[in-house]
């Protein structure tokens, strides 16, 4: 009797699935095609990513080889910087913001290096000022553009730039108010310069440089008795 209401309900399941096959068959097989080919794009769409990945690392390898970069065993491969600084502008104009900012920063790098301050200059007001760069690196950007204007750009100018990089909240805030110590020098405003090395020189989360050579102008631009 079991066998019988077993064959029975099978014969009721086909007829249903049959039933279902000639009502929504074709919608059955458009959705498992439509799943399929999502499915190899966005393989297909996942590997051509990695192969970008892959290709833009070894173009960014490439230009950093020109440099003279690091050979892996301590030493360097000679290089041709302003060869580098070349491919890696090209290199930038060709990729994302990712990459490319990274590029750029070489690139600066570089510039500065061959003697050349006011292209990396140039380069890193350019990076401070692009709103498809994330703002830590705007930021970062306008303290390294700072750096190399200490000695020759307008010292109130290059302070204002500064200003906002010297709150608690900033990362960049301990080179930031290293440097607006040292634009405070040229300005003559010895004060706020002893203040500023004193306040780096106290913070324990200040980099072991920076708290170094902090140390040494507290004491060089101490605040002299009235």
């Amino acid at each position: 009797m079991t066998d019988i209401f077993r064959e029975v309900d099978e014969e009721l399941r086909r007829d249903r699935l049959e039933k279902l096959w000639k009502r929504y068959g074709v919608l059955i097989v458009v959705a498992v095609v439509a799943v399929v080919a999502g499915t190899a794009g966005f393989i297909a769409w996942r590997n051509w990513q990695q192969s970008q990945a892959e290709t833009q690392t070894q173009q960014l390898a490439d230009a950093l080889r020109l440099a003279g970069a690091p050979d892996g065993q301590g030493g360097t491969a000679g290089g041709n910087p302003e060869a580098a600084a070349d491919a890696l502008s090209a290199f930038a104009g060709q990729t994302g913001a990712g990459p490319g900012t990274l590029a750029r920063f070489y690139e600066a790098g570089l510039r500065a290096r061959e003697g050349n301050g006011e292209a990396a200059v140039s380069i890193y007001d350019q990076l401070a000022q692009s709103s498809g760069v994330a703002q830590v690196y705007r930021d970062l950007a306008t303290v390294l553009s700072v750096m190399h204007q200490v000695q020759s750009g307008d010292p109130g100018q290059l302070r204002a730039r500064l200003q906002p990089l010297t709150a608690e909240t900033s990362p960049w805030r301990h080179s930031a108010r290293e440097l607006t110590a040292l634009l405070a020098i040229r300005a003559g405003d010895r004060d706020t310069a002893a203040k500023l090395f004193a306040q780096l020189q106290g913070d324990a989360s200040a980099p072991s440089g920076v708290r170094s050579r902090a140390t040494e102008l507290a004491a060089l631009y101490a605040v002299e008795p009235q």
